[in-house]
């Protein structure tokens, strides 16, 4: 039972990890349009990524891809912007994100990002444990901890728009412009 709780604490505390600030981009630039009566299509989107990171923790754990490190070093911020870029071009649309098209990318995201975990998902699960054991735990841990996130955002963006008064064009344009602004530093670092 101790394995449990400590698996999903890993991977809440994955998400929440500000020196891999990535995870937390990532997250904030796929809830930014999102409004608080869209929050189902939010939830799906963040079960994606989810599911998307666990394929990968899985392939990588059993040995079956082998993707290079500085690829998926690059790729992950790529993948951030990418996301954020889609919202500046979108951002006069309705918000609402039923595209299976965006699910599908998310999907191809969170594999993205969970290769960049996977040789340390290794090194913190335990081999005596059944791989699906560990990595069902420390997907709990990854989808609560993206849940908060995603609530936190929604209620971010409910203050500034109905309370401040706030236009949605401009906080999306903002906060992308922001989050691509942070990255493209370490995108070019990175290129390989």
């Amino acid at each position: 039972m101790s394995d449990f709780w400590l698996l999903v604490e890993l991977g809440f505390s994955h998400v929440w990890d500000w020196q891999g600030y990535d995870h937390l981009l990532f997250l904030a630039a796929l809830c930014l349009p999102f409004s608080t009566r869209q929050w189902k299509p939010l939830l799906w989107l963040i079960t994606c990524f989810t599911i998307g990171h666990s394929l990968s923790l899985i392939l990588a754990s059993l040995e079956v891809v082998k993707v290079s490190s500085i690829l998926i070093e690059f790729l992950i911020p790529v993948s951030i912007a990418a996301t954020a870029v889609y919202n500046m071009i979108y951002a006069r649309a309705v918000w609402v994100r039923n595209n299976q098209l965006v699910m599908w990318v998310t999907l191809f995201f969170g594999v993205v990002h969970g290769f960049g975990f996977a040789g340390y998902f290794e090194l913190i699960r335990d081999v005596d444990q059944p791989l699906w054991s560990s990595l069902l735990f420390f997907a709990l841990g990854i989808e609560s901890a993206q849940i908060v996130l995603g609530a936190l955002m929604l209620l971010l963006s409910f203050v500034l728009l109905n309370v401040l008064g706030r236009n949605r064009r401009d906080w999306v344009l903002v906060f992308s412009s922001v989050i691509i602004g942070i990255l493209l530093p370490i995108i070019i670092e990175r290129w390989p």
